[in-house]
């Protein structure tokens, strides 16, 4: 689930920012630097501090866990570890339906970086035949420990084994929180884990797919880009392939991001909106994304926001070059990641076995936030197109 992506390519600075006359109701901290003529250095750290709602239903204890700064990886797992069963009890059907059975494993790779990366796999119960794996690309902000858990406890009901894992910097994964420096160094991770998953004995020799969603489309896309031969084909859910025309910033403040990320890359000075109205069609099941308690939500750092945007235009320039047997599945009514831009994708890839579904009303979150039955209907076009393309092999 990816709730702030289209936000990083609206008004992309505070008007405060350039205007000496500050609006003094918004906070601003600066930090590591307060001579009375201030001067930007890589040392720099600018916040625009916004405080974390209340999560509805819980105690006073809980939602003092789930305000700490989750900046590092040990807060974002402490936080985690607190909600973990409160998560599985909400009523939604991703957890109150999710089969019995399912086998779950999480572990912790170091990356050829030293990072220490969380990973977690779903294997249908014992005695069921694994037919192929899956392995899943999160959006911007997200993590693979909440919504994605019964999303992948379906699938692998259905004989398939799933993999996550949390991008550098999300989730339980170590790196500091919502910063991307090279989105090229999040698809070379994915990369690299996939490839140590690939060998694991359960799923070796079967048929591999790689799964994004939103951002995690674009990340999917890339890693297929650049090893094509490593995946048997792609799952696209609102993929983030190319930003619409009237979502590009102008030129010149384009120029004004990318010369602001080299001086303070890590600086929260990209406005952002909740984009849970436009993501969540069902407002029960918007209200239940406050539990997702260690996805990022601040404002979107200048250096993410530059290599979101650049990456948008590679992938943009490429789609020829998608080969590979591909199934695009977009809200058509959404209003976060355009349904046109898979059109985009599903009228340039080259693959000759390509699929687009398009969901009448649906909106960005289409296996989150819509009715339980149009849940189900995607969930059942995902595992039906899976299984079509084992059966070949």
């Amino acid at each position: 689930m990816d709730l702030v992506l289209n936000s990083t390519f609206r008004p992309l600075l505070p008007p405060e920012f350039f205007n000496s006359g500050r609006n003094h109701n918004r906070p601003f901290i600066l930090m590591r630097n307060l001579n009375p003529k201030p001067t930007f250095s890589r040392q720099t750290v600018i916040v625009m501090a916004q405080k974390k709602p209340t999560i509805e239903g819980v105690g006073d204890e809980l939602n003092s866990i789930a305000s700490q700064n989750l900046d590092h990886a040990p807060a974002r797992r402490r936080v985690r570890s607190a909600f973990t069963n409160i998560q599985l009890q909400l009523d939604h059907i991703l957890f109150k339906m999710a089969p019995a059975g399912i086998r779950t494993e999480e572990w912790y790779e170091n990356n050829s970086k030293g990072q220490e990366i969380f990973c977690k796999s779903w294997l249908p119960k014992p005695g069921v035949r694994i037919k192929g794996a899956l392995c899943f690309c999160h959006g911007y902000g997200d993590t693979c420990t909440f919504f994605f858990e019964g999303i992948a406890k379906h699938i692998a009901s259905s004989g398939y084994g799933v993999y996550a894992i949390d991008h550098p910097g999300f989730g339980l994964s170590e790196g500091l929180h919502g910063y991307v420096p090279s989105f090229d160094g999040v698809v070379d991770n994915v990369i690299e884990q996939y490839k140590i998953i690939k060998g694991r004995p359960e799923i070796r020799e079967l048929p591999c797919f790689i799964f994004g969603q939103s951002m995690g489309g674009a990340i999917a896309l890339k890693a297929l880009l650049k090893e094509p031969r490593q995946w048997d084909g792609i799952v696209l859910v609102a993929p983030m392939c190319k930003i619409a025309e009237d979502m590009t910033p102008p030129v010149p403040l384009q120029k004004v991001l990318i010369f602001l990320s080299k001086i303070i890359p890590q600086a929260k000075l990209v406005p952002q909106k909740d984009l849970a109205d436009l993501a969540f069609r069902e407002l029960k099941k918007k209200e239940m994304a406050p539990y997702n308690v260690i996805s990022y939500s601040d404002q979107t750092r200048l250096k993410t926001a530059v290599e979101l945007l650049n990456a948008t235009k590679y992938i943009e320039s490429h789609v020829q070059e998608v080969a590979s047997p591909i199934l695009i599945l977009h809200g058509a009514a959404d209003r976060v990641t355009d349904p046109q831009v898979s059109q985009f994708l599903y009228d340039n890839a080259s693959s000759e076995d390509k699929t687009l579904k398009l969901y009448e009303g649906g909106y960005h979150c289409i296996l989150e936030g819509e009715p339980d039955d149009r849940i189900l209907t995607v969930l059942g076009d995902i595992i039906s197109w899976l299984d079509t393309r084992c059966s070949l092999k």
